[in-house]
């Protein structure tokens, strides 16, 4: 991108803090803030350092926004020295938290009335995805103004795709997470099955990977459950909040997801085991205890 632009960037977390740093490190003049400490690499950057998100809508011209839940963006938009306090006409804002597509709505009208545009452009990829700069981005909103913030979102992600106005972003992130926590639960069914039939599970994992069975999650999450490292990529906490979304939007359609409901219930027994802050992939514990048998353990 020839062009250097002014950025704001409002939640530096596991997530934000590398999607931050592309942009900066793109050369771009950034200016940030967020609820806790600033990460070291960009307090050591060339990134501008705000008080509020005011102050960063305030400089900015395209304002990004990555925290946890529906609650905390209503904060950072429309609490005091919000976003929405500093916006002019023109600007853009960019959600890029996984929050519900009905509350979207509403802020995009909000936004939009003060003269302001805003894309809800949720992501997914995990910390892994967000420090190598290959998210995949869901966004919803206005095709020009999605074209506008293209370039940016190429600095973050890879498979960046417009799915239609604002609020269809994050429904698409739903029904990715619905896919992602279904197919953790069948991996780590499958694993638990294998190990305590005896077979080696890191050898199950090698010989699925070459056939139909083959996954992300078999690959990345697979690994994890084998050696046991449960150190957060996602929370599972996020995932839950993740899934109530899905099951209160479905309640509210008239849908039912039966087995949506089953991976909360097991992501629920895991948190109940002080298991919030394990890697969603950690949904495996709550499988080895209704089994009575750890991965790993000898049959």
């Amino acid at each position: 991108m020839s062009q250097n632009l002014k950025l704001g960037f409002v939640g530096l977390g596991i997530m934000g803090g590398p999607m931050a740093g592309h942009l900066v490190n793109a050369g771009h003049e950034v200016f940030i803030t967020t609820r806790s400490k600033i990460p070291t690499e960009l307090a050591s950057s060339t990134a501008i350092q705000c008080g509020s998100p005011c102050e960063v809508a305030e400089k900015a011209d395209m304002i990004f926004i990555m925290v946890p839940d529906t609650p905390d963006v209503e904060k950072v938009l429309f609490g005091e020295n919000g976003i929405a306090a500093g916006l002019s006409k023109g600007k853009v804002v960019v959600d890029m938290s996984s929050i519900s597509p009905i509350a979207t709505k509403e802020f995009a009208k909000k936004i939009n009335a003060l003269g302001s545009d805003y894309l809800d452009a949720p992501v997914s990829g995990g910390e892994v995805g967000a420090k190598n700069a290959t998210l995949s981005i869901m966004v919803g909103g206005d095709e020009s103004v999605f074209e506008r913030v293209k370039p940016v979102f190429e600095l973050m992600g890879k498979n960046i795709n417009l799915v239609g106005a604002n609020g269809d972003g994050q429904t698409a992130k739903v029904a990715n997470q619905i896919i992602v926590a279904l197919n953790i639960e069948a991996v780590a069914e499958a694993l638990l099955f294998a190990a305590k039939a005896g077979a080696d599970p890191a050898k199950v994992r090698q010989a699925l990977m070459g056939g139909f069975a083959s996954s992300k999650i078999l690959e990345v999450h697979g690994e994890r459950m084998v050696k046991r490292t449960f150190d957060p990529g996602f929370r599972i906490e996020l995932h839950q909040k993740d899934l109530n979304l899905a099951l209160n939007s479905a309640r509210a359609l008239g849908v039912s997801l039966p087995n949506t409901a089953t991976a909360q219930e097991l992501f629920n027994s895991c948190s109940a085991h002080g298991g919030k802050a394990w890697d969603h992939s950690a949904m495996v514990k709550a499988l080895e205890k209704l089994a009575n048998f750890e991965i790993g353990q000898k049959p």
